[in-house]
């Protein structure tokens, strides 16, 4: 469901392990960045192991050295759940920038069930999740779309009110200066 309709030139932004290659369009150009060195290497490994052609680049989503309008597409798989509030704004501002007018951007995260008893639960594990993963369950990202100059598209709900994908498009007034 992250890949439906994006083919072209993609990006997967915080590329991470690699988890994603199986699922790459096949008639696509896949550059994936990451800031670990560490998950890159992984990534490495599992490129060179399922023989995936993406292009992986050590870089910071807040600052990548791509030009305007350099992607078709752009995923983000878990990646905003890491950053903190005063980083959402500035990551999607760069994902807008790179992302061609009409592109699409799919960012899959997690929500904070309203479910008693699962919000209960996240509650409970979000200290451990953040201690080894670096990670919250809180983000709401999609409440920084605008002000990065996105629009958004759809949000659903991938598993229970938990796991969600947000698609967004450029605004089709953004300044591309």
């Amino acid at each position: 469901m992250l890949f439906e309709g994006l083919r072209g030139d993609l990006l997967d932004a915080g590329v991470g392990t690699g988890r994603n290659f199986p699922f790459y369009p096949e008639a696509s150009k896949v550059t994936g960045i990451d800031l670990s060195p560490a998950m890159l290497g992984r990534a490495r490994w599992r490129k060179e192991n399922l023989g995936t052609a993406v292009d992986l680049r050590e870089m910071n989503v807040m600052e990548m050295d791509f030009a305007d309008d350099s992607f078709d597409g752009i995923i983000s798989t878990f990646l905003f759940c890491v950053l903190d509030a005063e980083h959402q704004q500035p990551a999607l501002e760069e994902l807008c920038r790179v992302c061609r007018p009409g592109g699409t951007i799919h960012i899959l995260e997690y929500a904070l069930s309203e479910n008693p008893w699962r919000r209960l639960m996240m509650k409970l594990w979000a200290p451990w999740v953040h201690l080894a993963y670096g990670a919250a369950f809180d983000r709401h990202t999609e409440q920084y779309l605008n002000a990065a100059g996105l629009d958004l598209v759809e949000k659903k709900f991938l598993y229970k009110d938990i796991i969600k994908l947000l698609t967004a498009k450029p605004a089709a007034d953004r300044d591309t200066n």
